[in-house]
């Protein structure tokens, strides 16, 4: 089966107390969706006031 999505090239790492993992694994089970999922569409509903540059 093809990829129909570029592929990403960063990786990230947090930390997170455990507390805050069972709540967001539970978020996701209730919504159906990956972590990745969820935590990218946080990311994307973030208000940025300043130019984003892609060499970052």
């Amino acid at each position: 089966m093809a990829r129909t999505k570029p592929r990403s090239d960063k990786v990230l790492t947090i930390r997170l107390p455990e507390k805050d993992l069972l709540k967001l694994e539970a978020y996701c089970r209730a919504d159906g969706k990956t972590k990745t999922e969820v935590i990218r569409q946080f990311i994307h509903s973030l208000a940025v006031t300043e130019p984003i540059s892609e060499s970052l």
